[in-house]
């Protein structure tokens, strides 16, 4: 069937039995990921029937990773990423030492060796990238503060595997000195510090203004061929000339492009393909996955997947506790991370090439895998529940309380903007409420005597708290377009006739502010170079040209 093509029939079978089964998931009330785990199954080499290119599809998936990313470094700034390290880098650490330990202790009951069991372990130990940013997408999380942690957490268990997969084939070559290992480590941080080096010194200059010529060139299929060629060609070079991953490639990339006034464009343009890539994700591991070993290691099986959902979920949970954060926000972190994937496979497929992994070790992380990315949105809904009920202040969900303040201000974001427009509203007698995602700015604003609503402004319940139905203007403080414009759609469409203003950096930005609902978008250039005329004497509103 279609053998000179194997490519094309991969894509195509696997695509149609996903859409399929997805629908049916969705009809019964699961998510569609079910659908496309089992779109996997059906077409993977354990059932009868067509068999799909199981290393093809592997490959296509790699490219789900890749943009999914690339799509979050767009929505991340070094800036943001280093606000976190405090809590993601002890965080990710520790979560990884417990699981792996859990892990190897159950091999070593198994009666398998110590570098099958500790390879296993660590297999386990680390999250997927694909499930985590999914399951922070849907639920609008990914732009909050616990959606910012968890993407954190992320990159340590990503370096860590950086590190792990130079370590693992050194050691399992045997005879290794201490010298020779401290050598090849050194080696690793050199290349990781030299591709972030080299994104940072080069990267965040040349990566936006050749995307900004594209984008003058006035094509709209030149524009998106050279988004996916930066997100691709960086993940791919970074892994060639640097080896480091894919996905920590494309992440970097996205971060350096958000520098560009067209972040926002570029973001919308790759979303599509984006999407029906992670599809391919996880048919890809459906594919991979052995059912045989259900029958063959039902309680080892369990075990497994009671580390990975259960272990991991107490751990994390119990670790941003310790960091003195939300119940809730500990509990959304906690979910996020408790499943695992591609580097899980990684780690295992790595350790049957060398010959030091069980077979039934492989055979049980694949089938933990697709059982706990089954769970992981039973799990985020059992956490929806649990801070409902407790009526825990969540940003992510559910807001303290609703205001009373009528014929008011809403100001979404207490950063250097942000803060001083409510610092002058509140000085000047307006009623005025603030929504942030940061739990201590709200904290503080609260013990000052003032309203704030603990929230991602993107949620309907959030600005409903805030009382957007009865303000008279909303106010976005918020510096990143993207993360903007959806605030702005959102407050546009619970509030038709309230007067919203928010901040842009140059016209690109103006015009997309604009098409999502603001009433003026303010560029810092353009209102300090209004009030210079105004003060000489001139008109600040005549036309300037496109600064």
């Amino acid at each position: 069937m279609l053998h000179h093509a194997p490519l094309i029939t991969t894509i195509a079978v696997g695509l149609v039995a996903a859409f399929i089964l997805g629908l049916l998931a969705q009809r019964l009330r699961l998510s569609p990921i079910v659908g496309y785990l089992a779109a996997g199954l059906v077409i993977g080499p354990y059932t009868p029937g067509y068999v799909g290119d199981v290393d093809l599809a592997v490959q296509l998936s790699e490219i789900g990773v890749i943009l999914l990313m690339f799509g979050v470094g767009l929505h991340f700034s070094f800036k943001e990423l280093l606000a976190v390290r405090k809590v993601a880098l002890p965080g990710a650490i520790l979560q990884m030492t417990a699981a792996a330990a859990l892990g190897t202790g159950l091999g070593l009951w198994m009666g398998w060796g110590l570098a099958s069991a500790m390879l296993f372990g660590l297999a386990l130990s680390v999250a997927s990238t694909v499930v985590m940013l999914r399951a922070l997408e849907e639920r609008q999380m990914l732009d909050t503060r616990a959606g910012h942690i968890a993407v954190g957490w992320l990159i340590v268990e990503d370096l860590a595997m950086v590190i792990a997969l130079v370590v693992v084939p050194v050691l399992a070559g045997g005879g290794v000195s201490g010298g020779e290992l401290a050598g090849e480590l050194a080696l690793t941080v050199l290349r990781v510090g030299g591709f972030v080096a080299l994104m940072w010194f080069v990267g965040r200059r040349v990566i936006p203004w050749g995307l900004a010529r594209v984008a003058d060139t006035g094509s709209r299929e030149l524009f998106t061929l050279g988004v996916l060629a930066i997100g691709l060609g960086v993940a791919v070079g970074a892994a060639w000339l640097f080896e480091v991953s894919f996905a920590l490639g494309a992440f970097f990339a996205g971060m350096i492009l958000r520098e560009s006034d067209l972040a926002h464009r570029a973001a919308e343009d790759s979303l599509p393909l984006r999407d029906a890539f992670a599809v391919l994700f996880f048919v890809a591991v459906g594919m991979l996955v052995d059912p045989g070993i259900v029958l063959r290691q039902p309680l080892a099986l369990l075990a497994t997947v009671a580390i990975i959902v259960g272990g991991k979920l107490v751990v994390a949970f119990v670790l941003v506790r310790a960091m003195r954060y939300s119940r809730s926000m500990a509990l959304v972190i906690a979910a996020s991370l408790a499943q695992i994937g591609e580097f899980s496979f990684i780690l295992v497929t790595l350790g049957a090439d060398l010959e030091i992994l069980h077979q039934d070790a492989q055979d049980l992380v694949l089938a933990g895998a697709i059982l706990s990315i089954i769970v992981n949105p039973l799990l985020f809904a059992w956490v929806t529940r649990a801070i409902a009920r407790r009526r825990t202040p969540v940003e992510e969900d559910d807001a303290p309380f609703t205001t009373a303040a009528t014929d008011h201000v809403i100001v979404v974001g207490y950063g250097r903007v942000g803060g001083r427009a409510a610092r002058r509203l509140w000085a000047a007698d307006v009623p005025t409420v603030v929504i942030d995602d940061d739990e201590t700015r709200v904290e503080r604003i609260r013990a000052e005597g003032h309203e704030a609503v603990l929230g991602n402004a993107v949620r309907a319940k959030v600005l409903h708290a805030a009382g957007i139905g009865a303000a008279r203007a909303v106010l976005v403080g918020v510096p990143d377009p993207l993360n903007a414009g959806a605030v702005v759609a959102a407050a546009r469409e619970l509030a038709p006739e309230a007067d919203i203003v928010a901040r842009g950096h140059g016209k690109r930005d103006v015009a997309y502010l604009e098409e999502q609902g603001a009433t003026r978008v303010l560029v810092g250039v353009h209102e300090v170079a209004d009030l210079m005329v105004e003060r000489a004497g001139g008109r600040p509103d005549t036309p300037a040209g496109d600064a």
